[in-house]
């Protein structure tokens, strides 16, 4: 249940459309959800703003479809990441009409998607680095802001981020997804006064240790107003870049 459907729950009861009793009920059995193999927690959208998304990953293409389903009968909404072609098959006889991104490896149903609102901005410094940052865009854009891609800009060729920087300062958060040295996002922090989340990625050579290398540069950025998430956690970053966005459009 979100904060909507409560309010609507809420407004029904007042309104004498829905007796206490009902509503009762129906806030029993909203909160878990127990199937066995996963206990849901069908109230994470009135807490943090989407509900519960699912990892795909360790997960048979049966379990991916049984909890996507019983969240989305809940919610109306449904995210999945990490999908494989197999649990993304299952999905489908369980739920048609989902939608699915092949290098973001993300699965949705959203029927009734929030407002765009605000400017999220995702940025990579290679094509390669797309699959974390479309994870990134799709989940920002799930949460209701408003996201722009600036691809394949990196500090090899500085002169393709320079052209973006109008762009880029006019966003309320940006995700820059790096691997290699992953440079791009202390670069960038020095060139805007924008929140810059890093989000370093496997993507690299021997050295680069899948991803480790990149992570240790953006931890040890000397450029302010840069956090860092994990390696290759595109939904992370994209999650907490909607949430600044969200503050920033109610902020007085």
């Amino acid at each position: 249940m979100d904060s909507t459907s409560l309010d609507a729950l809420l407004e029904a009861v007042a309104a004498g459309h829905v007796g206490p009793a009902e509503a009762a009920e129906r806030l029993r059995v909203d909160p878990a959800e127990e199937l066995g193999f996963a206990t849901l927690d069908h109230h994470r959208a009135l807490r943090d703003g989407l509900p519960e998304v699912v990892l795909a990953i360790g997960k048979t293409p049966a379990q991916v479809a049984t909890i996507g389903e019983r969240i989305f009968a809940q919610a109306r909404r449904l995210l999945v990441t990490r999908i494989d072609d197999a649990q993304l098959h299952a999905l489908r006889e369980a739920l048609p009409a989902i939608e699915h991104d092949e290098h973001g490896r993300c699965a949705w149903l959203d029927p009734n998607p929030l407002p765009a609102c605000g400017s999220v901005a995702i940025v990579t410094a290679g094509t390669a680095d797309l699959p974390a940052a479309e994870e990134a865009a799709i989940t920002a854009r799930m949460m209701g802001a408003q996201v722009t891609r600036h691809y394949d800009i990196g500090v090899a060729g500085l002169h393709r981020l320079l052209k973006q920087l109008p762009a880029l300062r006019c966003a309320n958060a940006i995700v820059v997804a790096a691997g290699m040295d992953g440079a791009l996002p202390s670069v960038l922090g020095g060139l805007v006064a924008n929140p810059v989340i890093a989000l370093p990625t496997s993507i690299g050579y021997g050295a680069a240790f899948e991803g480790l290398g990149a992570l240790l540069t953006m931890l040890n950025s000397c450029a302010t107003g840069v956090s860092v998430v994990n390696i290759d956690n595109g939904f992370g970053a994209g999650y907490l870049a909607a949430t600044i966005n969200r503050l920033a459009l109610t902020a007085p």
